[in-house]
């Protein structure tokens, strides 16, 4: 099993002046949290695309390069690449970049995005909101099937054996398709011979077994190889030294990010009734000791049959140095416990 870590690059509270870092400091702090995740032993780091002050990691590869200088064995991935409001030819190309600087460490997870500010942002309009994911992603898989494209469709220029580089050492990038649980997501996926990585932010994990079967089947019915018919989750969570030290330090910054993207798209902020539910076992929220987040893992796996599952963990005003002491224990404590249990 795989973990790690992924960020939209929350803005953190100096503990000092109670201030919050400015939108350059949060870029930085986020290397920082690459860096340490690398050295903690982790699997992976993925940076979401967003566009808002309270979430500012809006050029993934950018940092990722960064980061391939500064780490030796973690992959280092989008979580998500917004790619109906960007360009696939640059897309590939950024991310063929990243992976040549990291020796092959590179990933894209392509998806719609769970907001919509890019389209706006970028020019596109949401009534063309399946047309572009679907045109764009079957350029993308184009370009990392061959240097030499050929392409025609609406959302953009043709391409007449257009050469598309730098290429990777292995001749192509892993593209996963990113999704929140949609189940045509899970029959594209399967379709399309792709990897799938679903992002569980409410509710209960374990319902998204129908929809892992769905993508499994449909990705063997259409012929792909079982060692490339993968799942990995994404999922909000913290690791404290104890369960009820880690579900209080994570309460207030979980409450404000709600209460922020509440307001932006009319639902209430969570109480701390509900917060207390989904932090519990079966929750979404992996938050607690690092005992009980290994449990947890290992009890999803059972439902999912997941091999990779990565955590959100700076939500809101998090400050920088308990974002770094919960990615240690994932590294440090977490993953030998998930190791040793699935060994057994």
């Amino acid at each position: 099993m795989e973990l790690g870590v992924y960020s939209f690059g929350s803005l953190a509270r100096d503990p000092q002046s109670g201030e919050l870092v400015s939108t350059a400091q949060s870029t930085r702090n986020l290397l920082e949290a690459i860096r340490v995740a690398d050295e903690v032993g982790l699997d992976y780091f993925g940076i979401g695309e967003h566009h808002t002050r309270e979430m500012p990691a809006s050029a993934a590869a950018t940092i990722l390069a960064a980061a391939a200088t500064v780490t030796e064995n973690i992959t280092l991935a989008s979580a998500v690449t917004v790619l109906s409001t960007d360009d696939p030819v640059r897309v590939f190309q950024q991310f063929a970049t990243v992976d040549a600087l990291s020796n092959g460490r590179a990933e894209i997870t392509a998806g719609r995005g769970s907001s919509t500010e890019s389209f706006p942002l970028f020019g596109y309009s949401l009534n063309d909101y399946d047309t572009l994911y679907a045109e764009k992603l079957e350029l993308l898989l184009a370009i990392n099937a061959s240097e030499r494209v050929t392409w025609n469709g609406t959302t953009r220029a043709a391409l007449h054996d257009a050469v598309v580089v730098p290429r990777p050492d292995a001749g192509s990038l892993p593209i996963w398709l990113g999704t929140g649980g949609n189940p045509s997501s899970s029959v594209r996926a399967g379709l399309l011979g792709l990897p799938i990585a679903y992002g569980i932010i409410g509710g209960v994990p374990a319902r998204f077994a129908p929809l892992t079967e769905l993508y499994r089947n449909t990705a063997r019915a259409n012929g792909m190889a079982e060692a490339d018919i993968n799942v990995s989750v994404g999922s909000p969570g913290y690791i404290g030294e104890t369960g009820a030290a880690a579900r209080d330090d994570f309460w207030p910054h979980w409450h404000n990010t709600m209460g922020v993207i509440g307001s932006q798209r009319g639902f209430a902020a969570p109480s701390r009734l509900s917060y207390d539910r989904d932090t519990a076992a079966g929750g979404a929220l992996f938050v607690g000791s690092p005992e009980e987040i290994a449990e947890r893992i290992v009890s999803l796996h059972g439902s999912l049959g997941h091999m990779r599952h990565f955590l959100q963990m700076d939500f809101g005003d998090m400050p920088q140095q308990q974002l770094l002491r919960s990615i240690e224990l994932l590294g440090t404590t977490v993953k030998p416990l998930v190791d040793a249990a699935l060994r057994a």
